[in-house]
């Protein structure tokens, strides 16, 4: 099996230049970060920043920010100045500080991986701009190989990780399912990148025991307020799985017979992107850069995960295990007239495509049951 990192997409918003696009190396089985890259960075944040993109999505309006709950980012490598970054970021927005806990499934990290640092970056400082009182932990496997990803997917649920955020991905083979058991955690609920290259499967996004986020294109003023109607990302990863059968969540929402992805989107297009701060450098620059893909988009629906067991935690109740049979049954459910309660829970993204299918209302192969609404579909799981 030849795994590719579902990936970041990266916009240096400096100069313009002929982008680099850098892909996975031919006959490996490692993740490798195919970026498409403007090579300055800048010395101010460039992207949406905190503030718009809670705003856009209604989390300003919950209460506290994740406090109780620990969400898990795993990806090879890891950063070195991944401490240093999300300081950084967090002075720069007014978000408290935290510090992350870093532990390693295996051997120690051997050498640095730009771009994988820069994934890191964006992984937790995201996850911490939208639960700003979580514990944050930095799962690093010791290379980008199936054996170490998955090694470092199961420290973290070991050392009290909630939610678990997995930034990475490839093509589907024959053995996937034997992974399954790393996903069935009590208590705990994955989230994956649903892929940057369009329509097709990719492992694990395929697994019906995650929550498959896929990409859009969020148009926002300086507040967070849209300016046009949100549409899908033609990056955004997704269809249906060769080896995994349609889950029982599924039924009524797609008529194939397989596991259809993703489960819902958040924004991903790196012309829409979210500003991440890395000092570790990538092609000999540090600071500021504008990022996209569903690498960020897994991260912060994790957190959205992780601000409902916050307040699950608050009325004494167990946390969300996997969490896709309460969105998809939350997006089916209807008020005491019938009324569908879809559109209370979801923002309904029906335009756009990924070049094998097209956005449509309700569920779709590109983004999913759509966006959050927050607001409401917090409380909603919590309860």
């Amino acid at each position: 099996m030849n795994l590719i990192r579902a990936g970041i997409l990266i916009v240096l918003v400096a100069f313009s230049t002929t982008a680099q696009d850098l892909g996975q190396r031919p006959g490996d089985n490692e993740a490798h970060p195919p970026l498409h890259v403007r090579p300055d960075a800048s010395t101010a944040p460039v992207g949406y920043v905190p503030l718009q993109i809670r705003h856009a999505y209604g989390i300003d309006l919950l209460p506290n920010g994740g406090a109780g709950q620990v969400i898990a980012i795993v990806d090879a490598y890891g950063s070195p100045t991944a401490q240093n970054d999300l300081n950084v970021f967090s002075d720069q927005f007014g978000i408290p500080r935290t510090t992350l806990q870093i532990i390693y499934s295996g051997s120690r990290v051997k050498k640095t991986d730009a771009g994988w640092a820069l994934e890191t970056s964006l992984d937790v400082q995201w996850a911490h701009a939208v639960t700003p009182n979580a514990k944050i932990i930095l799962s690093v496997a010791s290379s980008a190989s199936i054996a170490n990803l998955m090694s470092a997917v199961d420290a973290a649920t070991k050392a009290g990780a909630t939610v678990v955020s997995m930034s990475w991905g490839g093509s589907e083979f024959s053995s996937e399912a034997s992974y399954e058991t790393y996903f069935q955690k009590t208590g705990v609920t994955f989230t994956t990148s649903s892929g940057d290259n369009g329509s097709g499967a990719s492992w694990p996004a395929v697994s019906p025991s995650v929550v498959s986020v896929g990409g859009t294109s969020l148009y926002l003023d300086a507040q967070g307020n849209q300016t046009s109607p949100e549409k899908a990302w033609s990056g955004s990863g997704g269809g249906f799985s060769s080896y995994f059968a349609r889950p029982a969540y599924q039924n009524g929402w797609q008529a194939g017979s397989q596991r259809a992805f993703p489960d819902v989107a958040l924004v991903a297009d790196p012309n829409t992107g979210v500003t991440v701060y890395d000092s570790t450098g990538y092609n000999g620059q540090k600071g500021w850069f504008q990022v996209g893909g569903t690498s960020a988009s897994a991260p912060m629906w994790a957190a959205i995960v992780a601000l409902a067991d916050e307040q699950r935690a608050s009325a004494g109740k167990a946390n969300l295990t996997g969490s896709d049979a309460a969105i998809y049954s939350l997006a089916g459910s209807t008020d005491s007239t019938g009324a569908s309660l879809y559109g209370y829970y979801f923002f309904d993204v029906s335009t756009g495509s990924n070049g094998g299918f097209s956005a449509t209302a309700k569920y779709d192969e590109v983004t999913g049951l759509g966006t959050p609404v927050a607001v409401d579909l917090v409380p909603a799981l919590a309860n």
